[in-house]
């Protein structure tokens, strides 16, 4: 006769995996008010309807995410630091525990002519904490460790209307370094390099870096 484990996830037939488990090592970097960490099962429902929200994929995808292509992100996500040592964070508010967002880096092999040189950098924020600071708090945090950790030189492509998404590059220290189309449409191309030494300008001091220990 078997038992039933009460204290277990509750999980469909056929699927595995603890909705909180985040089974790839991922630096948890803090700021004043986020944490950048690693994306858990559990975030599925957030990151679905951010990347499912047109205000928020206006300018940065041609069409709103479905579920099914916001579960292919989430596990490409998770893919890239397994296979690349780097990647994107999930962005937690402090305040009220909950996934407002993702920033990080990545290298998708873009047939873009011609190619990017460096890892890309990308966030994207939920419409709901747009005009808080959010997205340079969390560019700045992800830039810090990026600076420490992966390369001086990072690279992003922005549509040239996306003037929220420029404001923060500017802000951050991307510069503009031409146009490219990718998939027919034309987006600019900034650059950043990191200056050895300088801090970046922003970083809050209490900024710390540490392992997540997989559960």
């Amino acid at each position: 006769m078997s038992s039933v484990d009460n204290e277990g996830p509750e999980r469909q037939p056929g699927r595995m995996g603890h909705p909180s488990a985040c089974v790839v090592d991922v630096p948890v970097v803090e700021t004043e008010r986020l944490i950048l960490r690693g994306h858990r099962l559990d975030d599925f429902a957030s990151l679905a309807a951010m990347w499912a929200d047109p205000d928020v994929t206006r300018f940065i995808a041609r069409a709103p995410a479905t579920a099914e292509e916001a579960w292919a992100r989430l596990l490409r996500y998770a893919g890239h630091w397994a296979m690349m040592g780097y990647g994107y964070w999930a962005v937690e508010e402090k305040a009220a525990g909950r996934y407002i967002a993702d920033v990080g880096f990545a290298d998708y092999r873009r047939a873009i002519v011609p190619a990017l040189d460096a890892p890309e950098i990308g966030w994207v924020l939920a419409a709901s904490v747009a005009g808080r600071g959010y997205a340079t708090e969390a560019v700045r945090a992800a830039l810090a460790w990026s600076d420490r950790n992966l390369a001086a030189r990072t690279t992003c492509i922005i549509a040239p209307d996306h003037a929220a998404s420029l404001n923060v590059a500017r802000k951050v220290g991307y510069r503009p370094e031409g146009t490219r189309f990718y998939h027919g449409t034309p987006l600019v191309v900034l650059a950043r390099t990191a200056i050895p030494g300088r801090a970046l300008q922003g970083t809050t001091s209490t900024s710390t870096v540490m392992w997540e220990v997989p559960l």
